[in-house]
């Protein structure tokens, strides 16, 4: 009979091409990956992995095993989503992942709600960059996440994955105390024109956002400070280092000497939850959905003007 914990360890590393993107995926180390692989090893009476360079590739068996632990590991949850319908109330883990704005500025209430009102959950959580959280589901490591994309770049979920819609973000401009563009009620995407910018790095759906946008209306953002943490580019933008587009969920007090507009049309950041279309009659995952859409999301009234 074939271990479930060690084919899961086997399929880990198909999926991720290395023991120690395994390892990372499941929360083990490295060297527990491989003692599982080596016990499958010996059980099987197979060679799984070779030495490939200073990497290792799966043998052809290991392919083969791989494809059967995935039809193994969705049998198993379904199995899991079975017992907790019969039993009628959410139990068991629950793993959920969140953008780091969304984990900082949603989830600590959705998470108190949770716990509260249905003791018999395990919940944990992961603060996952939304391109990488879509494909965690997916491949079954984690549960449920909360990802977001923009209105002018959506992102497709891959097949057996489904979707909500939770929300939506509005982004607005942060500028320094005595920029010229705080004279301005409001903001139009031409008014930025030669501004020097704070932005997140290159790969970053706000990056991405930032440069389609402006290049629509005939500009290239010039981006002097590629920041991901948001704290971090209201500091600079405090000090007269640039501006920021910046979004409302988890953005806090602001510190003196900076001030926010509205950019019409309001960027918008569309918050939706992800799960795998398998584990939809879950009782965790229904109660989950249900409290993500029925958190409060940032206001969408227009921003004071200093801060």
């Amino acid at each position: 009979m074939l271990d479930l914990a060690r084919m899961r360890a086997l399929h880990a590393v198909g999926v991720h091409g290395s023991v120690g993107g395994a390892a990372q995926a499941l929360g083990y180390t490295p060297s527990a990956i491989s003692q599982q692989i080596s016990k499958l090893e010996r059980e099987t009476g197979t060679t799984l992995l070779e030495r490939q360079g200073r990497g290792i590739a799966l043998t052809d068996a290991a392919r083969l095993l791989v494809r059967a632990a995935g039809e193994m590991l969705s049998l198993a949850e379904q199995a899991e989503v079975a017992l907790e319908e019969r039993r009628g109330r959410p139990a068991g883990r629950l793993n959920l992942a969140a953008f780091p704005s969304a984990a900082r500025g949603l989830m600590p209430g959705v998470l108190a709600r949770l716990t509260a009102e249905h003791p018999d959950l395990d919940l944990r959580m992961s603060e996952v960059d939304p391109h990488l959280s879509i494909g965690l589901v997916a491949r079954g490591e984690v549960d449920l996440a909360l990802a977001h994309d923009w209105d002018i770049a959506p992102m497709p979920a891959p097949e057996g994955v489904r979707r909500l819609a939770v929300g939506d973000d509005v982004c607005d401009v942060l500028l320094p105390a005595g920029h010229p563009l705080t004279a301005r009620s409001a903001l139009v995407r031409e008014d930025l024109a030669g501004a020097r910018w704070i932005c997140q790095p290159p790969g970053s759906v706000c990056h991405d956002w930032l440069h389609t946008t402006l290049r629509a209306v005939g500009q290239e953002p010039d981006v002097a400070y590629y920041v991901a943490e948001y704290h971090t580019q209201v500091a600079l933008a405090a000090k007269g280092l640039g501006i920021v587009l910046l979004p409302r969920l988890g953005r806090g007090t602001l510190p003196d000497g900076v001030t926010l507009r509205p950019l019409e049309p309001a960027p918008t950041r569309r918050l939706f939850a992800v799960w795998r279309q398998g584990v939809s009659r879950r009782p965790a995952i229904t109660v989950a959905l249900r409290a993500l859409r029925e958190a409060p999301c940032p206001p969408m009234s227009e921003p004071a003007g200093s801060m």
